[in-house]
């Protein structure tokens, strides 16, 4: 018995260790921009994810380019307290990103641009009023002339890194979060754990009433272990028990 808990106390070792180097993690997610509060526009997208793994808590995290990406998404807004906003359309997709710490944050810019379309239905705006995302996720000020657009309005957005914590525009908040199927951080690479990063995107424009348009982008990464994975850590530990046994016998 005793060269049977030697010998298990030796794997989980060695398990503990090739645990705290790089994984690969698939995920299924997706990539979203709101504006104003109004309903996102949404990418969906599957992929892998490289990881660095102390058990199952993640201590960093790297995206490859463009799982998400989406060409002419329209939602249309229909509340009439979006006026004149009756739709919003966005091509994007992301650029590679990378996280750590012990909340994961990075960078991560998003590629791309939104169409504000003004008092009727994108397929028949009378104006667009468009938003580039190139400094959302990743920092930084973009500006936008008079004239640029199709509405000519001076538009300003700027951008800011991917948190797990909080992310703010003004009073404005939303949070993100870090968790496995426990709910700890502790085990977020497990089978089901969770991510989501948060930025704030903060427009700004010469239209009055929308002097200040508060945005956020929504990164929400769900990990599921591919079935092998799965097969051959069931596999090696039966074979651990079976070898306890044999050397018992």
């Amino acid at each position: 018995m005793r060269k049977l808990w030697s010998t298990l106390a030796v794997a989980a070792l060695v398990l503990a260790t090739a645990q705290a180097q790089a994984a690969t993690l698939p995920f299924t997610g997706a990539l979203s921009i709101s504006l104003a509060g109004l309903a996102p526009l949404t990418a969906n997208g599957t992929g892998n994810a490289t990881a660095t793994l102390d058990g199952n808590h993640i201590s960093s995290l790297a995206i490859s380019a463009s799982p998400f990406n989406a060409v002419g998404v329209v939602v249309p807004i229909t509340d009439p307290a979006a006026a004149p906003i009756k739709g919003i359309q966005a091509t994007l997709h992301n650029a590679a990103g990378a996280f750590s710490g012990a909340t994961l944050a990075g960078t991560m810019s998003v590629n791309g641009v939104t169409k504000v379309c003004l008092f009727k239905a994108c397929s028949n705006a009378t104006a667009n009023l468009s938003v580039p995302l190139s400094v959302v996720g990743a920092g930084g000020t973009i500006a936008v002339p008079p004239g640029t657009t199709t509405a000519s309005i001076h538009v300003t957005v700027v951008g800011a890194p991917w948190t797990a914590g909080t992310a703010a525009v003004g009073t404005v908040t939303v949070m993100g979060f870090q968790h496995g199927p426990a709910s700890a951080t502790s085990s977020t690479a497990a089978n089901s754990g969770a991510v989501r990063l948060v930025t704030p995107i903060f427009v700004s424009t010469d239209i009055g009433p929308s002097a200040v348009v508060p945005g956020f982008g929504f990164l929400d990464l769900h990990f599921v272990p591919e079935p092998g994975t799965l097969l051959l850590l069931g596999s090696g530990v039966a074979g651990l028990v079976m070898f306890g046994r044999s050397k018992r016998s």
